[in-house]
């Protein structure tokens, strides 16, 4: 077994904290941990001390893919000849909640 250093922190993790159950889940910031065991109870201790949640996921951050400044034009560019996509075709019925 290989002995880490003191001052290894571990692996980045982003926190996704769902506030109330049926709602999405939303970035809360990041910890450090070396697993997700340890990095789901720092993300507890941290971003859910006053019980602002009711379900935590953390996600190592070198697993997000993202887009990048540079690309936005042309990776967003095929979605302006879909004018179907905007929510202005239809009307929300009543009662309908998380929308």
């Amino acid at each position: 077994m290989t002995e880490k250093p003191e001052n290894d922190q571990g692996q980045l993790w982003e926190v996704f904290i769902q506030a109330k159950p049926g709602i999405a889940h939303k970035h809360a910031g990041s910890v450090h941990a070396h697993d997700a065991e340890m990095a789901l109870a720092s993300a507890r201790d941290v971003y859910t001390r006053r019980r602002e949640g009711t379900s935590i996921w953390v996600v190592p951050s070198n697993m997000i893919a993202a887009t990048t400044e540079q690309d936005a034009d042309s990776f967003f560019d095929p979605a302006d000849d879909k004018a179907y996509r905007h929510p202005t075709f239809y009307t929300v019925p009543e009662g309908v909640k998380y929308l």
